[in-house]
């Protein structure tokens, strides 16, 4: 499948969305945010930093609270995380595909 966007460069991680673009339009600080998700604020820091991955327990929570779907936030780190692996294409060097069955 090929991709729509440029694969140099690095997909936004979904923390990055998160500070960037939905707490300041909720007018919400990172402790707000870690308070009405029921996580710690070294949680919410972490991801806003994209110093954290999100799991899937973050992205319904962040889901529920900004009636989202868990599928696109989960959708944004699955990019990050893709790209991430694709910088280092040696680290699969050693798999051989499977002949095509006729």
């Amino acid at each position: 499948m090929k991709r729509m966007l440029d694969a140099k460069r690095k997909p936004t991680h979904p923390g990055e969305v998160l500070r960037e673009d939905v707490l300041p339009a909720l007018e919400m600080t990172q402790g707000e945010l870690a308070k009405r998700l029921g996580v710690s604020r070294l949680s919410v820091s972490e991801l806003l930093h994209g110093k954290r991955a999100l799991s899937a327990d973050m992205a319904v929570r962040i889901a529920r609270l900004t009636s989202t779907t868990p599928e696109s936030w989960l959708r944004m780190q699955l990019a990050v995380d893709l790209w991430e692996l694709e910088q280092n294409p040696e680290r699969y060097r050693h798999i051989e595909p499977l002949a095509a069955v006729a």
